[in-house]
């Protein structure tokens, strides 16, 4: 039998220890029956003092051994995990109030070697703020591990906004969920009720049929402890305090583990004299003083000391195992995807119909199929979510996948469905082959919605769900372009009026108030101030000439170009007059509208890799000279950081899904024109992380492949670094008909019989638009294989003649699709082809050296993409050149605004024109979005509605909410 010793009484030693903080075990003797009225107040500091007896070695002896053998092995495998990532150093983040004792977990941490974050919190702070700082702590990449204290782990508010990935408490309900069922793979054994399972193992009392009783105020963690001793085969009773009949179960267990102090009043003849009592989870008795903090050296004075430092070794090998399953995570073994079944109808009803017959999955499942966190992602609804920036700091050093591009050849007005095909594509790889592949699309103008085109899901059973939240403002990112937009050109008109109706103290006291008797510049004039070459922080120092340098930003109101947008198409705002109210006085000048992705902000958007970047692009806008011919930007406007609020959320990703429950990436859409017509850099970057090595990502460029393709490589590629490895080549035997001289196809009227019936002639003679488009992309050395948009009209021979002419022509692969009909179903054959030919080596080049003479970069895309004999420049062209080179933005790539409708400017020469020169108008500067847009011939940046919209078919059920007509 086990003796209790204590420099007080027996009785009052042994209540002490009940009250104990962690775990304390004692083992009560003969005759102290009745030692304890009642437990006594929580945070008492005395504690028991054990020593052995005759008989069982006494809980408490081994409890050293065993924290020894944790660190040790924790150590070993940490170790083990650096070795494979030498970069991988995983931390553990500490939350402590006043004089909460953590000082035993950072000791183990910072010997196993974790990174320790010690967050010293006082007692005062608001319930808010803490939960602020878990949530940064959530976020963060280098923390794998999250303590609370005790204060905290009462909270169910504190506990469960811990992300159960971080939980090494084991407190959340999650975590303790999956405790309960049975997942152990996937939570974390709460620290001391895996204590209380070790120290009755020590002392052999963990045995089949023994009996338990746990006692207190019942709760989660009771649950846990309780799910703990049964899965050790005893018998666990759980009750309160107030359980009439507590005295009959206190007598009947072996073992009593005490959650609460027991009530005042209890009778004095409660307990068994072989009875064992373990106060669990109360307030700290004792702490190790500072001799008795060395956990490799010394035993702990006593149980309770070596219990509180089991416990704390418990919750490191759970930081370590949170670190062991983070590696793992990253090591991108395929996806566990549910794919949505497809049942395809004949004929194929509308996309609109297609689509709302389909369910599909919650975001928030999808975004766990591919890897994402729930603090990575901010829902809109149950269809999409906003995708952080932050996945890609955590994937970091992961393998890029696959990257597909899909292009097209010339197109007819109706599209050719390179959209379609790019989600077909990725439905066969993910839902039908198994392969981790994700589509990143761009999002689609409420212009060609309600225009002529019609939505841009894609078609068929290959289209983005739901294709009407997709098609209709989706998270509201080109609304934020908008505003930020106007905000800037309102800015500019509003300067300009400014400038030349006050003099320039009257300006300096406005744009420098003083505000409680003292005047401060705010960071963007300071900014403007440094690169004026003023070093002054004081406004008061300010010379009268350097006054007149600050406030005069002295706009030339002809060379403004940023104009005004709306996302509808209105030909009526292609050219405007404002200011023609009299508040106005009289500042009157001509401008325009242009459609919304038109926006130089949509082109940023596009293709910035951060929140920095894209804060410094904005900044760099260009959008006007002033009287002396210098540029006049955002930031001399003083607006840059009132463009980036608005853009703060725009520069997230939308993740979607298509028909198949695959995962989609929609962001950005820029104006194809006179941009480079591409979705953004940041969402393919983010997918080729999710995808890992083996995995695919399919984006798609705008127009033919001697615009999109050619603005992709030259401008996007260089911006990102990103090498596509496969280039799909999307065509329709109606496509090739035409430029095989079949009649003209018009939107909105029905296609003539050659389009309908057999000819072989007309596509035999088409192909020399696929053969130069294949030529195209051989120009920058990359695999290409050609995707045949099959339409039901199209026979057996002029698919195999078209494909094999591609074929004989270069490409590495060319077959044909039926990805509207079948969906992805309908592309395992260009999925296969395109697997093989991304292990191709390709040999991936630019078009131009950057360093070449703006008009020899034309030239080049001139002569060797279109086929042009020359370029012929207007003199207002070559003064636009000469001033952008003057100005030093002579070494951006070339962004050429042409029609899509032809290899060359003139949109009715069909084929492969030839002995053309090809005329630059104008030329124009994005500088923000970092290219030269020479423009070739006249190119609408807002486009106007037809005789008859596609709004004439969109209709809403006002009780059921249903929309119907969309496309």
């Amino acid at each position: 039998m086990w003796t209790l010793g204590s420099t007080r009484s027996r009785g009052a030693a042994a209540a002490a220890a009940m009250a104990g903080g962690g775990l304390s075990w004692h083992r009560l003797p003969a005759g102290l029956r009745g030692y304890a009225q009642r437990l006594p107040a929580l945070g008492e500091k005395q504690g028991p003092v054990l020593r052995s007896g005759a008989g069982r070695q006494p809980p408490g002896t081994g409890v050293m051994r065993s924290v020894r053998k944790i660190i040790l092995n924790c150590k070993t495998e940490l170790a083990a995990l650096q070795k494979c990532e030498p970069r991988f150093h995983p931390g553990l983040a500490i939350v402590q109030i006043t004089d909460d004792d953590m000082l035993e977990v950072k000791k183990m941490a910072e010997e196993v070697g974790l990174h320790v974050v010690h967050i010293c919190l006082p007692e005062e702070t608001a319930t808010e703020e803490i939960l602020d700082e878990i949530v940064k702590l959530n976020e963060d990449p280098k923390i794998q591990g999250l303590v609370l204290p005790r204060s905290l782990v009462m909270s169910d508010a504190a506990i469960n906004t811990v992300i159960p990935e971080k939980d090494v408490d084991g407190i959340t309900d999650v975590n303790l969920g999956r405790l309960v069922r049975g997942n152990f793979s996937a939570c974390f054994m709460p620290p001391a009720a895996s204590a209380v399972i070790e120290l009755l193992e020590q002392a052999d009392l963990c045995t089949i049929g023994r009996t338990v009783l746990i006692v207190g105020d019942g709760g989660a963690q009771e649950a846990a402890l309780q799910k703990l001793l049964q899965m050790e085969g005893m018998v666990v009773v759980s009750c309160q305090w107030q359980n009439k009949n507590i005295m009959e179960l206190l007598h009947k267990n072996d073992v009593i583990v005490v959650t609460s102090p027991a009530p005042e009043g209890l009778g004095e003849d409660w307990l068994n004299a072989d009875t064992t009592i373990i106060a669990y989870n109360l307030p700290a008795v004792n702490s190790l003083s500072s001799k008795h903090q060395d956990f490799q050296q010394d035993e702990p004075r006593s149980s309770q000391d070596g219990i509180g430092l089991l416990k704390a070794a418990m919750q490191i090998k759970n930081t370590v195992e949170s670190s062991t399953r983070w590696l793992k995570q990253q090591q991108h073994e395929k996806w566990n995807l549910r794919p949505l079944k497809l049942k395809p109808l004949s004929p194929v009803p509308s996309d609109i119909e297609i689509s709302m017959a389909q369910t599909p999955k919650a975001i928030g499942v999808l975004a766990k199929e591919v890897g994402l966190r729930p603090s990575e992602m901010e829902a809109y609804g149950c269809n999409k979510a906003k995708v952080k920036l932050s996945p890609l700091d955590r994937l970091k050093e992961q393998p890029d996948g696959k990257y597909i591009l899909v292009a097209g050849i010339t197109p007819t007005p109706f599209g050719e469905g390179k959209s379609a095909v790019t989600i077909g594509l990725v439905q066969a790889l993910s839902a039908h082959l198994g392969v981790n592949a994700f589509a990143c699309v761009r999002q689609p103008s409420q212009g060609p919605t309600f225009g002529v085109k019609g939505g841009a899901a894609g078609g068929g059973y290959a289209q983005v769900i739901p294709m009407e939240e997709f098609n209709l403002h989706l998270t509201g990112d080109i609304h934020a372009i908008t505003a930020a937009n106007n905000l800037l050109a309102a800015a500019i008109d509003a300067r300009i009026l400014h400038e030349g109706s006050q003099s320039n103290q009257a300006l300096y006291n406005r744009l420098v108030p003083t505000k409680n008797g003292k005047r401060n510049f705010s960071p963007i004039q300071l900014s403007r101030l440094t690169r004026l070459g003023i070093r002054k922080k004081d406004p008061s120092t300010l010379t009268p000439e350097e006054v007149l340098k600050f406030v005069r930003l002295d706009i030339d109101p002809s060379t403004i170009t940023w104009q005004r947008v709306l996302d509808t198409n209105d030909r009526f705002l292609r050219k405007i007059t404002i200011g023609q109210s009299g508040t106005e006085k009289k500042f009157v000048r001509e401008t325009q509208f242009d459609i919304a992705v038109a926006s130089e902000i949509m082109a940023i958007l596009a293709l910035t890799d951060s929140l920095a970047d894209m804060k410094t692009r904005l900044g760099n806008i260009v959008v006007a000279n002033d009287k002396r011919g210098e540029p006049v930007t955002a930031e001399d406007v003083g607006v840059t950081g009132a463009l980036a609020v608005l853009m703060k959320d725009a520069i997230k990703p939308t993740l979607m899904q298509t028909l198949e429950g695959t995962p989609v990436f929609v962001h950005a859409g820029p104006f194809a024109n006179i941009a480079h017509g591409s979705s953004s850099v940041l969402a393919d970057k983010l997918a080729l992380k999710l995808v890992g090595k083996n995995g695919f990502v399919v984006t798609e460029a705008g127009f033919g492949a001697d615009i999109g393709m050619e603005k992709f490589f030259n401008i996007k590629c260089r911006t990102s670094g990103l090498q596509p490895n496969v280039v799909v080549l999307v065509a329709t035997i109606r496509a090739l008909k035409m430029h095989g001289g079949g009649p003209n196809v018009s939107a909105g009227k029905p296609l003539s019989k050659e389009y309908t019936e057999e000819n072989l002639k007309l596509v035999a003679d088409g192909c020399c638009n696929l053969q130069k488009q294949i030529e195209i992309t051989h120009l920058f050395g990359i695999p290409v294989v050609v995707a045949l948009n099959v339409f039901k009209t199209d026979t057996e021979a002029e698919i195999d003649l078209a494909c094999q002419i591609a074929k004989q022509s270069g490409a590495y692969d060319a077959v044909p699709c039926n990805i509207w009909a079948l969906g992805g179903s309908g592309s395992l054959q260009l999925a296969e082809a395109i697997s093989q030919a991304a292990d191709q080596k390709s040999n991936f080049r630019y078009l131009y050296d950057l360093k070449m003479p703006i008009v020899e970069k034309i030239r080049t895309i001139a002569q060797k993409v279109y086929g042009a004999e020359d370029i012929e420049l207007s003199p207002h062209a070559q003064t636009k050149v000469d001033l952008y080179v003057n100005q030093g933005f002579g070494e951006l790539p070339i962004c050429m605004a042409k029609t899509h409708l032809s290899l060359s400017h003139q949109s009715e020469r069909k084929g492969v024109p030839s002995g053309f020169t090809l005329p630059i108008r104008d030329v124009r500067a994005s500088i923000g979005a970092g290219f030269i847009y020479p423009l070739v011939g006249t190119m609408s940046t807002m486009p106007g509605l037809p005789t008859r919209p596609c709004f004439y078919d969109i209709d809403l059920d006002s009780e059921t909410e249903r929309i119907t007509g969309l496309f």
